[in-house]
């Protein structure tokens, strides 16, 4: 007899598994939530079936409300990890969710909220979860910042520092802070973008941002590969979160939004929540230095 693991799953056509364009129009202050979203986005809140793969891991996850760190947070808890979540105190209200639905798989939830533009933060955020957590040996480098601009003389000194302050410099002194914490078999992973290798033209900082993330990536895992550390990157392309509806798409781009990948629509964190899981698990030990590509089929890499 088939357990309930084991009975076959429906096939479904990718491209039309999930809502396509024509979106609505709709506008957030920054950073945005998820649960004001229309649609709201799929973070596998109803889908994803953990199997055990992260059984007594610990994991922190910055931008953890919502998004990939949302979906990566649901599926950490579901394969039998304890999560803490890193996110602004703006994002109270999804953080909140996420906190529940980890919990209600019996694992342990801490919320951190504040502000990773804040040096000192950031390695408090990790000194916190360490306590929280007793011990750390999943880190997942998630959080960013994106304005969509359709000029450079359109960004503000202001706005091209806290770009590359949340982008750059946060992972920097977390990835710093942890790494004392982290024992043989650990996994980093890092969330860049397909706009590191093919920007467009209103992501101007953005883009030299995820660029930076992965070549992070490559450089870390060269250096850590002695200390038994493997350091991989995920890179969407465009992925349904509320980037995009506070202020990382203009208004025209977002009612399109992933109309031109050849899956004709954008995809959601729940579709992404897997690779988060493989890239942590130890099965992908020989699995280091890479960046893993989920864009619809346009994507780079």
């Amino acid at each position: 007899m088939k357990t309930e693991n084991q009975k076959t799953k429906k096939l479904e056509n990718p491209q039309t598994k999930y809502p396509q364009p024509p979106f609505k129009g709709q506008l957030q202050d920054w950073p945005g939530l998820a649960s004001k979203m229309k649609p709201v986005p799929d973070h596998g809140e109803k889908s994803y079936k953990g199997s055990g793969r992260l059984a007594g891991r610990k994991a922190l996850i910055t931008g953890g409300d919502s998004g990939m760190g949302r979906a990566a947070a649901i599926a950490y808890a579901r394969e039998g990890a304890d999560v803490a979540i890193n996110y602004h105190p703006l994002e109270e209200e999804d953080a909140k969710e996420v906190i529940a639905l980890i919990e209600a798989e019996g694992r342990k939830a801490f919320a951190i909220p504040g502000d990773l533009m804040d040096k000192d933060f950031c390695k408090q955020l990790v000194k916190e979860a360490v306590k929280k957590l007793d011990g750390l040996d999943i880190l997942v480098s998630n959080a960013g910042r994106q304005q969509a601009h359709d000029s450079i003389l359109d960004i503000s000194d202001e706005d091209f520092d806290a770009t590359i302050k949340t982008n750059i410099y946060a992972p920097f002194y977390i990835i710093k802070a942890a790494l004392p914490h982290l024992v043989e078999g650990s996994s980093i992973i890092a969330s860049t973008s397909e706009q590191a290798t093919d920007p467009t033209k209103d992501l101007y900082d953005y883009a030299q941002t995820k660029a930076a993330t992965t070549n992070f990536v490559k450089s870390l895992a060269k250096q850590l590969a002695d200390k038994g550390i493997r350091v991989n990157g995920v890179a969407p392309g465009p992925v349904w979160t509320p980037l995009q509806v506070s202020g990382g798409a203009s208004q025209e781009k977002l009612k399109q939004f992933g109309g031109k990948t050849p899956l004709k629509r954008p995809g959601q964190p729940a579709e992404l929540a897997s690779i988060y899981v493989q890239l942590a698990d130890n099965d992908a030990s020989y699995t280091t230095g890479h960046i893993y590509g989920a864009a619809g089929g346009a994507g780079q890499p």
